[in-house]
């Protein structure tokens, strides 16, 4: 965005007209943090949270017509709602299914109401078995980090061992930097 060299570790602005998300010093990320300003960028925060005990059953996902069990959905402020995408071999696939059900899942569940549009997303992967779904608030660029990373590695039809593996460690990570997600004035 400047002439300002950007180093290995820096932050993140979303275009939200073109979607694309860049990179920038932390002085330009900082002239886009302001959450209510009406700009063509907007900063990423660092925030993640958990929500534990969502209840995303098999009838909620359904009901929300997600054909895979890995899913980020946030909230498009250009298009006035919200998008879910899922990872595969090609990238980021965006589903063309309505979301309506979203609306009762919030409703039925305030706290996710949190969510910064643009730049936050509900990331979701469901299983079967003793750890259950897990459910967290992440970044926007955290969710194409691992769309990237699991597009070098898919194979066959479900990703294979290797995708699988990278998946379990994104999520450890997700999970190690997540607080609890609490009502506080919207702010969580």
């Amino acid at each position: 965005m400047c002439a300002e060299q950007v180093g290995a570790e820096h932050s993140h602005v979303v275009n939200l007209d073109s979607r694309a998300l860049m990179c920038s010093c932390r002085a330009c990320y900082l002239l886009f943090s302001d959450p209510e300003a009406q700009l063509r960028y907007r900063a990423v925060p660092e925030r993640y949270l958990r929500f534990d005990g969502l209840p995303l059953d098999e009838r909620t996902w359904d009901e929300l017509q997600i054909p895979v069990g890995l899913a980020f959905l946030f909230r498009n402020s250009l298009q006035e709602r919200t998008i879910a995408f899922y990872p595969g071999p090609a990238g980021a696939t965006e589903s063309e299914l309505p979301l309506d059900a979203w609306d009762t899942i919030v409703r039925a569940n305030p706290e996710l109401a949190v969510l910064r549009p643009d730049v936050e997303a509900l990331l979701v992967r469901r299983s079967k078995g003793p750890d259950g779904s897990s459910c967290h608030l992440v970044p926007i660029d955290a969710c194409y980090e691992l769309v990237g990373r699991l597009r070098t590695l898919w194979r066959g039809f479900d990703g294979g061992r290797e995708a699988h593996d990278a998946m379990d460690a994104f999520f450890a990570q997700v999970a190690d930097r997540s607080r609890p997600a609490v009502l506080d004035g919207g702010r969580g």
